[in-house]
């Protein structure tokens, strides 16, 4: 009866962590010769392990990554120009904790959104917030958000994620309001916050994407400002088919990492 009391405190305390140790601790005879500081020890060590996992598990849930994707799993094999030491920097997360940027170009199926999400999936590992966002859904949050007057909330939630990505813009011309919502998000996080950025454009030609010179230069020199640049190019990884007999070609029956 007393366990059973202890075990119904330590849920209602929410210390999980502490009470799937205890019990495994009960279920192996072993333990019992350790002494009471040991034994405490193990079950506040399971329970810092618990909160951290979960506090992981949740930032991976708010960042609504669009693939399960990892830095460790990343393919080098395929001939697509990815600096692997460049990666191994960014593993770090260094970056991250300096407010820098990192760009990614390449064409389409090359992998620009398989290494967004694992430089995300890393930061959160690290205990960084991270949140990933389609470029077309980005636009209409911003534009729906001003309409509805929630406009000042979005930029003041949007500020306070440690990295925020931005995946695949430049393929639609920007319109003069997207530009200087685009401008205002950037402001806030230049210098304090870090921002991923993919395209299948190079990064010399992002100015004329914006259109408005005086705008793309005020959004070029803070999305370069501290930046790291990971150009990719090469075959798609993605599978492709020929049309009449259905049959992958053989390059594309390379399948890796990305889908």
């Amino acid at each position: 009866m007393l366990r059973e009391q202890t075990f119904e405190k330590l849920y209602k305390l929410k210390l999980h962590g502490m009470a799937q140790a205890l019990e495994e601790q009960l279920k192996q005879p072993e333990t019992a010769s350790l002494c009471f500081e040991e034994r405490l020890a193990m079950l506040v060590d399971a329970q810092w392990t618990w909160r951290e996992n979960q506090a992981i598990a949740n930032r991976l849930r708010n960042a609504r990554l669009k693939q399960q994707a990892s830095i460790e799993d990343i393919n080098y094999r395929h001939p697509r120009q990815l600096d692997r030491a460049l990666m191994r920097s960014l593993a770090g997360c260094d970056w991250v904790r300096q407010r820098h940027n990192v760009t990614i170009t390449g064409p389409s199926g090359v992998g620009k959104t398989y290494v967004c999400c694992a430089l995300l999936e890393k930061a959160c590992r690290e205990g960084f917030t991270a949140h990933y966002v389609a470029a077309s859904k980005f636009f209409r949050k911003l534009a729906l958000a001003y309409a509805d007057g929630s406009f000042d909330r979005l930029l003041s939630k949007l500020a306070k994620i440690d990295v925020l990505a931005v995946d695949d813009w430049g393929l639609t011309a920007l319109s003069d309001t997207e530009r200087r919502y685009f401008l205002e998000v950037l402001e806030d996080r230049c210098g304090s916050r870090s921002t991923v950025l993919t395209s299948q454009f190079p990064v010399e030609t992002w100015h004329d994407l914006v259109g408005s010179p005086t705008l793309a230069d005020a959004i070029m020199e803070r999305i370069l400002s501290n930046n790291h640049e990971i150009a990719l190019k090469g075959e798609t990884l993605r599978p492709v088919r020929k049309a009449g007999n259905g049959k992958a070609t053989a390059s594309s029956q390379r399948r890796e990492e990305e889908p």
